[in-house]
């Protein structure tokens, strides 16, 4: 079996990578290895993959899940994107340049870029993006890289230059956007258009079909400016519980998906899998974390969030539901990057001190053992998606922790489009177990930062700190490294005190892709699948030759 781990436990991240949070249902991103092709690219084959949700739609600034951005980063470009070594490079742009000081940025698009219908796509596509981004109807959660730009002015057919009011140390890689369709889109209600499920991209891939609660198909797209993909087309089969996911797996019904720590350590080296499946490990840019309702009266004491972090330990939910294949996390920076405050101490395991805290707090035990304040029990439900065991575990953890306080904690499990439009969203909860995959740019706005807290914006648990928020907004006016390690260090303090999320652990992630395919370029960060349009099958071994074939 080959396993490849290439993701260093800690060191100096000093690389910006998009800013949008994505919200994980499944789990965070991919690994790395080398292969050595036997011989020359060939076109044909299909490759099947498994998602744990189904995306709630596939107009990329309107969708922060995981299973959207799953399906939707193969469907289009940007001006802007990543090389291997994470070094920015252009896509959609055939050059650019950074003037006045970073106050203005000078773009000029690619001359063969075409929208998947034929149309050619060009500036007014991407001022339309842009309008559309800051524009209050508009159901984003991204708006706030847009509205600092000052002006947008178009030069020519191909060319236009945008210019801001301040530095703004996240310019250039919010313009890693995704590139919208304005003929398809200008006049169209984006809450209730059907391209949500039948969008026009310009991507190496596009839409053929969807089946809701079963796949999406995909297939290359022929005016792709680089040229259609090897392969013919992706199936992405929506399958809703990771068990079983893993059973499809290893019955060979996919050629590439998501493993669990338990899977990883226990399962894969049974029968024939290693032979089968290339077997790629890392420690993922994410973190998992127990977030409160702050609206709640339960919650809004911070000494209650104190308490409930000294209860729980971290260290029996990564060794009982990872196998120790996790590192706990105190803040929303992973450990090793050069944002991150060494100075934080973890809150002690200390259930007598935290029980200490609540009955500061008015909470005191009764003869049952429980806790009541004013005649009520302390007792509030934790909300999981559906399908993935590993959170189910670790609310099961932290409801028996909380219990040797006298606290009463439920779980209830949720269908996961469910889970956000009619929960998360709402701020219809009391506490919740998600993920979130981080990025390399220390800006929090976007979770953090007050203006986000309204209905489907990211900072759904209702935080709001005056003193962050200027923390943030000073961040990211500035290009001082240093200056901003201050300000984010800060930051880090103040979560820290105020506990809005029991911050629990970053995974080890665990991928498998079929051996079968060739031409994979795993790096750290960018992960398994950044050249996907370059994998290819050889022909003897080629499994779904017809399979997309009308």
């Amino acid at each position: 079996m080959s396993r490849w781990n290439i993701f260093a436990r800690s060191g100096s991240l000093r690389f910006l990578v998009l800013g949008a949070f994505i919200l994980s249902g499944a789990g965070v991103f991919s690994a790395n290895a080398t292969q050595a092709p036997p011989a020359s690219p060939v076109y044909g084959d299909v490759r099947i993959e498994g998602s744990l949700g189904e995306p709630s739609n596939l107009i990329p600034p309107l969708s922060s899940d995981t299973a959207s951005s799953q399906v939707t980063g193969h469907m289009y470009i940007s001006l802007l994107r990543y090389n291997r070594n994470l070094e920015i490079e252009t896509e959609a742009a055939e050059s650019y340049a950074v003037l006045d000081d970073g106050l203005r940025l000078r773009f000029t698009l690619r001359k063969d870029l075409f929208w998947e219908d034929g149309r050619p796509l060009g500036v007014d596509d991407v001022e339309f993006t842009f309008r559309l981004m800051i524009d209050p109807s508009t159901p984003t959660a991204y708006a706030g890289d847009y509205l600092r730009v000052k002006e947008f002015r178009r030069l020519d057919e191909r060319s236009f230059e945008v210019t801001y009011e301040k530095p703004y140390a996240r310019a250039l890689i919010s313009w890693m956007l995704s590139i919208l369709p304005r003929h398809a889109l200008e006049h169209a209600d984006l809450r209730t258009t059907p391209l949500r499920r039948a969008p026009v991209g310009s991507g190496p891939f596009r839409l053929k079909s969807w089946e809701p609660g079963s796949r999406l198909t995909l297939l290359a797209n022929e005016l792709y400016f680089k040229g259609r993909p090897r392969l013919d087309g992706l199936v992405v089969r929506l399958i809703p519980d990771l068990s079983t996911m893993f059973m499809e797996l290893r019955a060979g019904k996919l050629d590439a998906a998501g493993l669990t720590p338990q899977q990883y350590v226990y399962q894969t080296g049974e029968g024939d899998f290693g032979d089968r499946y290339n077997i790629y490990s890392y420690l993922g840019l994410g973190y998992v974390f127990m977030g409160y309702n702050l609206r709640s009266p339960l919650f809004s004491d911070k000494r209650v969030r104190q308490a409930f972090a000294m209860a729980v330990n971290k260290d029996d939910i990564i060794n009982g539901v990872l196998f120790g294949q996790g590192l706990p996390v105190i803040g929303p920076y992973m450990p090793g990057s050069w944002v991150y405050n060494e100075g934080i101490r973890p809150y002690p395991h200390d259930p007598e001190a935290a029980s200490a805290l609540l009955a500061e707090c008015g909470w005191r035990k009764g003869p049952d053992g429980l806790l009541t304040r004013d005649g009520r029990p302390f007792e509030f439900t934790i909300l999981v998606n559906q399908g993935n065991e590993q959170r189910t575990k670790i609310a099961v953890i932290i409801q028996s922790h909380l219990k040797r306080l006298g606290v009463v904690a439920h779980i209830r499990t949720v269908e996961w489009a469910a889970f956000l439009n009619d929960f998360v969203n709402k701020g219809y909860f009391d506490a919740l177990i998600l993920g979130w995959s981080t990025t390399l740019d220390p800006d929090l706005h976007s979770v953090w930062h007050s203006s986000n807290s309204f209905e489907g914006g990211l900072n759904f648990v209702g935080f709001s700190n005056v003193e962050v928020d200027e923390l943030i907004e000073a961040g990211r006016s500035t290009f001082d490294e240093e200056a901003r390690k201050k300000y984010y260090g800060r930051i880090q303090e103040i979560l820290h005190e105020e506990q809005p999320y029991m911050f629990l652990y970053a995974p080890y992630a665990f991928s498998a892709v079929h051996r079968r395919f060739q031409g994979l370029d795993p790096v750290p960060v960018l992960g398994v699948e950044h050249n996907l349009p370059e994998w290819w099958v050889p022909e003897e071994r080629q499994l779904y030759r017809n399979l997309l074939k009308p």
